[in-house]
């Protein structure tokens, strides 16, 4: 593939997002919930957000503000891509494996496709339901490999979570698609994630005031960092920086290298092992991924194409 000229630090950008989400699917099992619950985790991680996108006005001063006509928009896309989508998100990724959630993550696009068939109403076809089938058959390969053992529920009890955050997720890059026509990339992000932190900070309050801040140490402190501040901030500014300079569809098609950067990074630190079923997942996964959204020949929406974390 030929780079545009000028586009190479865009796509450096983007690989590094692609690679701190990567990672981050066994750097949060470093910290939760042996020091820190999952939902205190999430109340952290949104309250340290929220600070630094609203800090960025101080770099790119404008005036911080949204139609009264979009709120409601904006306070479904709170919940859908902020609320259950971090709570679910941390929670799941505690009780499965890197790899397990990173693969289920990319049943993401494939969810979108069906979602803007239902909500705006897009043409099915029958390449799109086979994608679907497809991606199912996948997602069922790596939750139903094990049962019986305590450990094998809690880690189905994982990947449903990761699967019900990747649905809500796709909701949220669906409704979302008129405000970011409308408002700025950050500006949006900016005001989902303060409404999402009144949803979440409640919620996760409990755990937070019970957390044992003297336990960390120095590693724990730098794995809550990397979340915290890599994984929530300066990957999605890594991205919006992709979406303005290459597109929705170049950045969100970089969502494809997770798994590897995932599976590659957890093999290295955590020991996890790469199994035949999971080689049969990925593959059936990224069928089904090809088949629902890289075949759509017309109508197909840029904003498909974008990932969370």
């Amino acid at each position: 593939m030929k780079l545009r000229e000028g586009t190479l630090p865009a796509h450096l950008a983007v690989i590094s997002a692609n690679i701190i989400f990567g990672a981050t699917f066994s750097v949060v099992k470093l910290i939760t919930p042996s020091l820190i619950a999952p939902l205190s985790l999430n109340v952290v991680r949104i309250v340290i957000s929220v600070a630094l996108f609203w800090s960025l006005l101080l770099f790119n001063p404008s005036k911080p503000g949204i139609q009264r006509s979009d709120l409601l928009r904006f306070l479904i896309c709170a919940v859908t891509g902020v609320a259950i989508n971090q709570i679910f998100y941390i929670k799941g990724i505690s009780l499965t494996t890197p790899i397990h959630g990173a693969l289920l993550m990319l049943g993401t696009p494939i969810m979108i496709t069906f979602i803007a068939a239902w909500l705006l109403k897009e043409k099915l076809t029958p390449t799109k339901l086979t994608g679907l089938l497809l991606g199912i058959t996948g997602a069922a390969v790596l939750v139903l490999q094990r049962t019986g053992s305590s450990e094998s529920k809690n880690m189905l009890l994982g990947d449903l979570l990761i699967i019900l955050n990747a649905a809500s997720y796709a909701f949220y890059l669906v409704l979302v698609k008129p405000l970011m026509e409308r408002y700025s990339p950050v500006e949006v992000i900016r005001w989902v994630c303060t409404f999402g932190a009144f949803i979440i900070v409640p919620v996760g309050w409990n755990d937070f005031t019970q957390t044992n801040w003297q336990a960390f140490t120095p590693q724990a402190w730098a794995a809550l960092a990397f979340v915290v501040v890599g994984a929530t901030f300066l990957a999605y500014l890594f991205n919006i920086y992709g979406v303005h300079r290459l597109g929705a569809s170049v950045t969100g098609a970089y969502i494809y290298s997770q798994p590897l950067f995932a599976a590659a990074i957890s093999m290295i630190f955590t020991g996890e092992t790469l199994t035949g079923a999971k080689v049969l997942s990925a593959v059936l996964i990224f069928a089904g991924v090809y088949l629902s959204t890289f075949q759509q020949t017309s109508g197909s929406s840029d904003s498909q194409k974008t990932k969370n974390g």
